[in-house]
This record gives C-alpha cells, sequence and structure tokens, in this order.
C-alpha cells in the first residue's frame, strides 16, 4: 500500500487528525469527482440524465458492492438506510407462530427499536457479561422454535468486537429462525464473504468504513428466501414492471430489488462509487492488516498512558474501534477538536476508530493529547 498515495486521495487529513472513521468515513477526491459528474449531468441534461448515466451508475455500484461482499448483484438491494432495510425485511414476516426477536444490548438501538415498538412482539435482549461481547451460548439459549429473528451486529458499535457469525448462523437454522446482520460497521474494515455464509439478511452502507457518506444502505438477501418474502413496506422501484405504472396489479422485482422502496439518493450513489472504487483498489485485505497495526498501535499507547479500555484482549477479536474510558467524553473529544483531532464519545467512554489512510503519528498526537486533559 503506497501510503503517502491513499492519504493524497482525502483533503481532511491534510488539516486535521482525522480517527472518526466508525461515525463517517473521510470524503476522497475520487467521490467528489463523481459527485461533480452527477451534478453537471444533473445541469446539463436534467431528467434525461436517468436515461443514460444515472442508471448505469445505479448498476455499477450495486455490482461492485456485490463483488465486494462475495455475492451476486441480484442480491443486493440499495434503501435509504439501515432502519428502512430492517422495516422492509421486518414486515415481510408473520409473527403469528414466531413472534420472538432476539438482539443484543451492545448492538445499534436502531436494531432493538425496529421491533419494540411491534405489538405482539416479545424483545429479548441478552446482556453481556464483561461489557465487551456476547456468549454465543446466551444466543443458543435465547433462540427457541418461538424465534422469528436472530438480530445482531457483525461488529458491536459499543466496543469493536467482531462477533463470528457461523455459529450465531448455525444457532438460528437448529431453532428454524432468520438471522439478521447489522452489518454497517463492518465492510469496509474488515473482509466479508457472504457467499461463503449462511447469513439470510445483512445490511451494511457507505456511510463508514466505505468512504461513500450519508443517504444509502446495502441489503443482501441471501438467494432462496428472495421469492419466499412478500415485501409489505413497498415502491415504485421493487415493481417489476416499473414504468408501466399500473397501480391494481403490484409485481415485485424477481430479485432483491424487490425490497427497494423510492428513487434513491443519487447524490450519495455517486459518492459511494468513489469511495468503493478506492477500497476495491487498495485491497480489503491490505486494509484489514494495515488496520490490525493501527488499532494495535492505539490499544498498546493507550494503555501505556494508563487508560483503560473496553475493548477485546484478543486482537483477532478487535475491529479498528477502541473504547477508551473516560470520565467526561464530551469534554474531552471538544477538547480534542480544538487541537484538529477528530475523534467521538459514547457513554462513559472516547471512542478512537483509525482507518487505513491514517499513520501511528496520527495516534501518538491524539493519545498525547488525551493524556493532557
Amino acid at each position: 500500500m503506497d501510503i503517502t498515495k491513499v492519504r493524497s486521495e482525502f483533503p481532511i487529513l491534510h488539516r486535521k487528525t482525522y480517527l472518526n472513521s466508525c461515525s463517517l468515513g473521510a470524503l476522497s477526491h475520487r467521490a467528489t469527482a463523481h459527485l461533480e459528474s452527477f451534478q453537471e449531468q444533473w445541469r446539463e441534461l436534467g431528467a434525461s440524465a436517468w436515461y443514460g448515466p444515472w442508471w448505469d451508475t445505479i448498476e455499477e455500484l450495486r455490482g461492485r458492492v456485490a463483488r465486494f461482499l462475495g455475492t451476486h448483484s441480484t442480491q443486493i438491494a440499495l434503501l435509504p438506510s439501515t432502519s428502512a432495510a430492517l422495516s422492509v425485511i421486518a414486515e415481510s414476516v408473520d409473527y403469528g407462530r414466531r413472534n420472538r426477536v432476539v438482539c443484543t444490548e451492545l448492538d445499534f438501538p436502531t436494531l432493538a427499536y425496529q421491533w419494540a415498538v411491534k405489538p405482539g412482539v416479545e424483545l429479548v435482549v441478552l446482556k453481556s457479561d464483561d461489557g465487551i461481547r456476547v456468549d454465543p451460548q446466551r444466543f443458543a439459549d435465547a433462540v427457541d422454535d418461538r424465534t422469528a429473528f436472530l438480530a445482531t451486529s457483525h461488529v458491536f458499535y459499543t466496543t469493536g468486537y467482531v462477533q463470528d457469525l457461523d455459529p450465531l448462523a448455525e444457532i438460528a437454522q437448529r431453532a428454524g429462525a432468520y438471522l439478521f446482520i447489522d452489518g454497517y460497521q463492518g465492510p469496509g474494515q474488515i473482509p466479508v464473504d457472504l457467499g461463503a455464509s449462511q447469513v439470510d439478511f445483512y445490511t451494511t452502507g457507505p456511510l463508514k468504513w466505505l468512504c461513500g457518506g450519508p443517504g444509502l444502505s446495502y441489503l443482501y438477501v441471501r438467494e432462496e428466501l428472495i421469492q419466499k418474502l412478500q415485501p409489505r413496506i413497498t415502491s415504485w422501484f421493487a415493481a417489476r414492471d416499473q414504468f408501466d405504472f399500473d397501480l391494481e396489479n403490484f409485481v415485485p422485482q424477481d430479485d432483491a430489488r424487490r425490497f427497494e422502496l423510492g428513487t434513491p439518493s443519487l447524490p450519495t450513489i455517486h459518492t459511494a462509487l468513489g469511495g468503493q472504487e478506492i477500497i476495491d483498489e487498495v485491497g480489503i485485505d491490505a486494509i484489514y492488516e494495515r488496520n490490525r497495526m493501527l488499532t494495535a498501535h492505539v490499544v498498546t499507547r493507550a494503555l501505556e498512558s494508563g487508560f483503560e479500555l473496553t475493548t477485546a484482549p484478543d486482537p483477532d477479536d478487535r475491529s479498528a474501534i477502541v473504547m477508551i474510558r473516560n470520565p467526561d467524553p464530551p469534554a474531552a473529544v471538544a477538547r480534542l477538536a480544538e487541537q484538529g483531532i477528530i475523534v467521538d464519545h459514547r457513554p462513559g467512554h472516547v471512542r478512537v476508530s483509525p482507518h487505513f489512510y491514517n499513520t501511528t503519528d496520527e495516534i501518538d498526537q491524539c493519545i498525547d493529547a488525551l493524556s493532557d486533559g
């Protein structure tokens, strides 16, 4: 990896010490160029841009994302958010016989909220013994023949812990439940091969580690389930004959597009393509190895400086999210921001998340500044 070339793509790195990719990936020159191209097409072509470049860009992004995730474009739906992806799938299932949904206290709230508001659904929130992970046995004990979904994260946003999806898939399959994985903190920082997995549904997107911006989510649906589920939240992009405008005879698409909604966010489609191109060119294996090195450096420097961490002790279980305990995280984050160091906070912690474009010098600067507080 040519780190100088990589860093030259991201303007913010020349002005700030940016260590907050788990909240928002840095904007690249490439993504900006794609966005400017979209604006030019809009300005010069108006709606006729739909008949050529815009449809092509949508499908180019879908294809790139599918290959990156180890699957086929027919298994990828484009939606405006993880919330929308969750809603579409959650409303495609009958809860008459199976009305239990199992998640964990370490998952992002969107996951639990989806089912917490549904009348008649029993939401089970599993506790963590150590505040870092949830033992797979807890899932095994909770998931039974009443369970509709085992819904949890690939990477916990609270701790950076990377869950092994294989045992979770086995637990769900044994009980006849669906496995829904919120993967928004995964792809772009760790390798993901959905084609080799038994995951039923997986959602991710360009906002964070894929450096493509907000307003878009990618939903993977296992091939055998696409025709089985009938969406009850839908719109015209999900219709097989989209431009027939037949209000009385809705027939869904034959592939994962049946789970799509309305017109996608074209600006984000373009910025996401720019981010994905860079990720593909650098390569996820190279990114993963560099992020392991950077994460280890954060952990080592933080511990040497006397900080306590909420992170997995085994490096193989870690992602590039490091939680540093702090008595006043909002104040610490604000103080670092005044020094040009961008990190984030979550309850009781300053959250530091380096990405492949960062350096160990930037991490040293961050830890030193945090120590001076």
